[in-house]
């Protein structure tokens, strides 16, 4: 698996923004693993990129824990963020999400978050920025 600047994590739900924020690190020479960018093949659900967030969620939510696919998914992603450098968390984001930020805390990794914070949490002080709009990012990614 290749290395990468960044991994970009969040809510399978918040698909498009996390397309937008994956292609303005990219647009600043970054080097970007994006979940959404995974079209997955299973036998009871498919990770399909057009296919209605709220449905798809409604199988994928439905499998077992132990189901073959969401097996897959999870070492794939893993690999992915431990080969990544840094870890960028798009808000509002699910349990997932925040479980990775965890991971990627634990794992040494710079971590940073962008969206608007929705009440104040201690554990958010795992992010070293929190960049509440499109121009912040940019502007910051401009200087490292």
């Amino acid at each position: 698996m290749k290395h990468y600047d960044f991994f970009i994590a969040g809510r399978w739900r918040n698909k498009d923004k996390i397309a937008e924020i994956t292609a303005l690190v990219r647009s600043a020479g970054k080097s970007v693993y994006c979940f959404v960018e995974n079209q997955w093949e299973g036998e009871e659900v498919e990770f399909d990129f057009g296919k209605n967030p709220e449905d798809f969620m409604a199988d994928f939510e439905n499998l077992d824990q132990s189901h073959p696919l969401a097996r897959k998914v999870f070492e794939f992603d893993m690999k992915a963020q431990k080969n990544s450098d840094n870890f960028l968390l798009v808000l509002p984001a699910g349990i997932a999400g925040h479980v990775e930020a965890g991971a990627a805390y634990g794992m040494g990794k710079k971590c940073y978050a962008f969206g608007k914070l929705e009440k104040t949490e201690t554990l958010y002080c795992i992010f070293e920025e929190i960049f509440i709009d499109e121009q912040a990012l940019k502007t910051w990614l401009s200087k490292n």
